[in-house]
């Protein structure tokens, strides 16, 4: 292996032969082409770097869209168990808030329970409904009719 310069391989091979020279403007026109031969290889690079960009844009985008998405299928499937729920239980769906069928379910139990009455049916002037009992309004009209008769 030679680790010698440069200048050692071009006197090594051209052995028994002249030293070319270079002029400047010959050695300028070399380095020239090579500059243009090394452009050409990165013509393209300001349209590649505008389209990664534009992808990135257009990746970020997409990742957007698909959470928003994602979180309407998420909110449809809620809204859809608490559609359930609430025609196997009576609750409306508006008053569950729950976040699984068996969490939905066991609230629609207590707000039934909630709302069931515990106190009796109060209607004419505050007195009981009983079955089999006549109204206070008919009592008045009752008491009413017999004192115009009598």
């Amino acid at each position: 292996m030679n680790t010698g310069t440069q200048e050692e391989t071009v006197n090594a091979t051209t052995q028994g032969t002249e030293e070319k020279t270079f002029t400047q403007a010959e050695v300028n026109k070399i380095v020239s082409d090579r500059l243009q031969r090394e452009a050409a290889k990165y013509a393209d690079y300001e349209s590649l770097k505008a389209q990664a960009a534009e992808a990135a844009t257009n990746g970020e985008h997409i990742k957007t869209l698909q959470a928003e998405l994602d979180g309407m299928k998420a909110a449809e499937a809620l809204r859809t168990m608490r559609e359930k729920v609430s025609k196997a239980t009576g609750i409306p769906s508006s008053l569950l808030t729950e976040e699984t069928e068996e969490a939905c379910t066991a609230q629609a139990e207590a707000i039934k329970a909630f709302a069931k009455p515990t106190y009796p049916t109060v209607r004419d002037g505050g007195e009981v409904v009983n079955i089999g009992k006549p109204t206070t309004k008919q009592q008045f009209a009752d008491w009413f009719n017999q004192e115009m008769k009598g």
